[in-house]
């Protein structure tokens, strides 16, 4: 965990983004209690000299404005109340890195607290959620924050590998095993030995592999392919699935052994629209990630924001980075405006046979409820909530999906 050393003035004027940091998992130090340790981190405002300039960020008050560590320069915050959101994510990701885990929502950062307490336990994990939702950011996360963290980390796509040489891509094989196997492989168990093998898309395995799978995890060894005695290996394997095991195993398509020896401890990611708190940080860092070597970082605009908070969000965290990789390119200046977002295209529409399906009926009574509760709380969206028994979050997730089949619930319910 990264301490952050802020400076009286920052507690008395910036104690909000002080606060946000925290919920971040940033520790805070005082440094009249605790002598800073070489990598720690501070926090000055503008005026104040830097402890060490390649660690410490400057706070500022006045136009907008974010400019990245450079040269061993500190890296400088400026912004107004009405863009702490934004701030907060900036503030973030420069502090931690580009390419660390982003959470901000409520939601995200218990799971990211639980997963830094399941990394500490030598145990297998599988997270299941849709794809593009960050299970193999949470699975590096978890491998950094275990004991193994200075072990290899190897991800392995088993959707993407042929299926007739996931095998051997494995558990490796002998000189000689199979027609063109002209050297003896490693395979990725063994290369992943000391450190931590993600096997993502887990579900995609073959039934056949998969009984091989579960001994190599119970027996902590395998056997190549054409040798006849097994190796040990020493391996913390977190598995991935976008689809529900539990369903698969009930449909005969995953080996029940193998689903209760791989959620030794399961958990899940959810979808972009469901935690609308991690767009801001994420837009941010994802700014960061890709702005190369642009001396300021185009901010993200109120209107920007809103309009991502706005979106529906069906590539979930990937489709976020493309809309952001594409402002990017469009932003002449310093400011994300709306005009520079460009989503991926709206999925299709249904067929109009099956306008009477029994999921469209119940969406359109959904929606109508919605607008119908909304209209009597007279555009209370936390008192329409309450009312119907659901967080004000899936009630903003409710309304974004109306908006992206074309019918604006607020607009009709309020006008």
């Amino acid at each position: 965990m990264q301490t952050i050393f802020p400076s009286a003035a920052v507690l008395r004027q910036h104690y909000a983004l002080v606060s946000s940091l925290r919920a971040q998992g940033f520790a805070i130090g005082a440094a009249d209690k605790v002598k800073p340790m070489p990598g720690d981190l501070f926090m000055i405002v503008e005026g104040e000299a830097p402890p060490v300039s390649a660690r410490t960020l400057v706070l500022a008050e006045g136009p907008v404005a974010a400019t990245p560590f450079n040269d061993g320069n500190p890296a400088r915050l400026s912004f107004g109340p009405e863009d702490a959101e934004i701030a907060s994510g900036f503030a973030s990701a420069m502090l931690r890195g580009a390419h660390a885990p982003v959470a901000a929502d409520p939601e995200s950062l218990a799971l990211y607290a639980l997963a830094e307490r399941v990394a500490a336990a030598d145990i297998t994990v599988l997270i299941n959620g849709p794809t593009g939702t960050g299970k193999e950011v949470l699975a590096k996360a978890i491998h950094m924050g275990s004991t193994r963290r200075d072990g290899p980390f190897i991800a392995v796509n088993c959707a993407a590998l042929p299926e007739t040489m996931l095998e051997a891509l494995l558990f490796g094989h002998v000189k000689g095993s199979f027609t063109g196997a002209n050297a003896a492989g490693e395979g990725f168990f063994r290369a992943a030995n000391g450190g931590t093998l993600l096997l993502d898309e887990v579900a995609e395995m073959p039934l056949a592999l998969q009984a091989k799978l579960l001994r190599a995890l119970q027996e902590r060894e395998v056997v190549p392919i054409g040798a006849t005695s097994p190796e040990k290996i020493d391996v913390r394997v977190i598995a991935c699935a976008n689809r529900d095991l539990q369903a698969e195993v009930a449909e005969g398509r995953f080996r029940a052994d193998l689903y209760y020896r791989l959620s030794v401890f399961p958990l899940s990611t959810r979808e972009l629209a469901a935690r609308p708190g991690d767009i801001a940080a994420l837009a941010a860092a994802m700014v960061l990630r890709h702005a190369g070597s642009r001396a300021r970082l185009p901010w993200v605009t109120q209107g920007a924001l809103a309009v991502l908070k706005a979106h529906s969000w069906p590539g979930n965290v990937r489709e976020l980075e493309n809309v952001i990789q594409r402002a990017l390119l469009l932003c002449p200046g310093d400011a994300i405006l709306p005009d520079h977002l460009i989503f991926d295209r709206a999925p299709a529409a249904a067929p109009a046979q099956a306008e009477g399906t029994l999921s469209n009926i119940v969406q359109l009574s959904e929606f109508a409820a919605i607008r119908e509760t909304l209209a009597q709380c007279g555009g209370s969206r936390t008192e329409t909530a309450r009312r119907l028994g659901i967080s004000e979050r899936t009630l903003r997730y409710r309304l974004a999906k109306a908006r992206e089949q074309g019918e604006d619930i607020v607009r009709r319910a309020t006008a």
